[in-house]
């Protein structure tokens, strides 16, 4: 959480990208299509793009996005898997970083979902947070509940 206060420290405006059909968009080596193969009654099938259940599918589409948006991580721009947070100082700013951030993704052929994204707001959900100018907050239910939540009295009710 300190590394998107400091992405964030001081900006006052906010867009959420998220990704359409994000790990299907990463191409199976050519020659290790064989590895993903699986059978079912119709025949034997293998992936020809990464499918969501791989071990590094994950990790795998964080490097991809990582290096899309390299020297401007931790700038203006925080990426989780498939979100994409932009923040910035000023209005005029942020237009330059929507801008760039989408060219890059189209330059990529990375599209995102229009109807999961949010556009230049004052604040956003992210990662269980509110951001905004004031800085990270927790969701107040969220943190309600930690709270409302009663200790353990003895192992059984622990495991």
């Amino acid at each position: 959480m300190n590394q998107l206060l400091t992405v964030f420290n001081g900006s006052s405006i906010f867009s959420q990208i998220d990704l359409h059909g994000a790990y299907n968009l990463l191409k199976i080596k050519e020659g290790d299509e064989h590895l993903t193969a699986f059978r079912t009654k119709y025949g034997s099938y293998e992936y020809l793009v990464m499918p969501f259940e791989l071990t590094n599918s994950p990790s795998s589409f964080q490097n991809l996005v990582n290096d899309i948006f390299l020297d401007a991580l931790d700038v203006y721009v925080s990426v989780y898997l498939d979100y994409i947070m932009l923040s910035s100082k000023s209005e005029e700013e942020h237009v330059t970083h929507v801008s760039t951030a989408l060219a890059r993704l189209r330059a990529n052929n990375i599209f995102a979902k229009a109807s999961k994204c949010l556009f230049h707001v004052s604040s956003v959900e992210y990662l269980g947070y509110t951001v905004s100018s004031e800085g990270l907050k927790m969701d107040k239910e969220k943190f309600q509940k930690i709270l409302n939540c009663h200790p353990p009295t003895n192992l059984s009710v622990l495991q």
